[in-house]
């Protein structure tokens, strides 16, 4: 049966070779079978952008169709690239699918690895954290200090995770690769793969000797404090990133990051919308009809604000550039004041009068 390579794709047929590509890589990392995907799935994929990914595969598929490439499978003319796996011959490193498959790894589950992923798999561990800010301090920014424990590289050993004057020597299982290579056989052939040395984590050297703080790991949990600066204008439920303040990683590998997640605790006049800052003001039957002159608190300072005859309760006022900063630097936001008319109550006979005689 002819299979539709775009529609397994999810592209369409006039799509540019980097919209093939982005396709394939974020359909592959949903459908990987190492993230509790589907293989079957994952390997039509992988079929699909051996053909599509291909300029010259790709006119003919256009052409005639998936018949072109189904005589002898994976190792007919039409996958050149998968021709080791013809006849079931060995020779076939998926170390040599490099860019093709994005760091996805191994894609049948075999465990193989490309080049130089073992230092980058080792990184160290984000760290999320809730930061709760008062009110103004995140509409002006604010200098914080935070406390907390993590994996911080051991200064002993200096995260090498040997005794110091320990003696070092080349690992025998690697032969001081820090790779070790196995060929497995598969429904497709035998298939090479290289994997990161167990036994020297991928080091390509043994020490003598342990770390005696940090067990050979290189890292050990310790408190640390830490300086952070929060931006003004910085809304409930934004993050902010610190890069490198992570969890150390292994051996001298890159430490991960720490996210913090902000919380704005709610203040007793003014309500946040967006970069608008909103209040309410209670005025008096008279101000309202005659109109007056009222002082309003906002985020930078007591103002006046005019309230003309004749206004309704319910109405609301902007103050230009009373508002929240802006993140980006580029201006702040307005302040929206609502005016609520305070009826008057308890009014003898002749102020009842006067109103009537008035039509209010």
């Amino acid at each position: 049966m002819s299979k539709d390579y775009y529609d397994i794709l999810g592209v369409g047929k006039n799509a540019s070779a980097e919209e093939i590509k982005n396709a394939f890589r974020k359909k592959a990392h949903e459908h990987h079978p190492d993230k509790g995907g589907n293989a079957e799935k994952f390997k039509e994929l992988n079929e699909a952008y051996q053909v599509l990914g291909n300029a010259e595969k790709r006119q003919r598929y256009d052409q005639f169709g998936s018949a072109a490439f189904s005589q002898g499978g994976f190792g007919s003319q039409g996958f050149s690239g998968f021709s080791g796996f013809q006849n079931g011959q060995a020779g076939f490193d998926f170390e040599d699918l490099g860019e093709m498959f994005g760091g996805l790894g191994d894609i049948f589950g075999f465990g193989g690895q490309r080049r130089g992923t073992s230092k980058r798999n080792n990184r160290g561990r984000d760290l999320e954290m809730v930061l709760q800010l008062e009110f103004l301090e995140a509409v002006f920014g604010v200098q914080k200090e935070i406390s907390f424990s993590k994996n911080v590289v051991c200064q002993r050993c200096h995260g090498q995770g040997g005794e110091p004057g320990a003696k070092v020597d080349a690992c025998q299982f690697c032969q001081g690769t820090g790779r070790i290579t196995r060929v497995q056989r598969t429904i497709l052939g035998n298939v090479q793969t290289a994997a990161e040395c167990p036994h020297c984590a991928g080091e390509g050297k043994i020490y003598s000797q342990r770390c005696s703080k940090c067990g050979g790991s290189g890292t050990h949990q310790d408190s640390v404090k830490l300086k952070v600066k929060i931006p003004a204008g910085i809304n409930e439920g934004e993050s902010v990133r610190l890069s490198g303040q992570g969890e150390a990683g292994q051996k001298g590998t890159a430490a991960g990051d720490l996210y913090l997640h902000i919380k704005i605790k709610p203040h007793r006049k003014f309500v946040r919308l967006g970069y608008d800052i909103k209040t309410e003001e209670v005025i008096s039957f008279s101000q309202a009809a005659l109109g007056d002159k009222i002082e309003v608190d906002t985020i930078h300072g007591p103002v006046k604000l005019k309230i003309p005859e004749g206004t309704q309760s319910g109405t609301t006022f902007r103050l230009k550039a009373k508002g929240v900063p802006k993140v980006q630097g580029h201006g702040q936001g307005d302040q929206l004041v609502k005016v609520v008319v305070k009826i008057p109550a308890g009014l003898n006979k002749k102020q009842k009068q006067i109103l009537a005689d008035l039509g209010l």
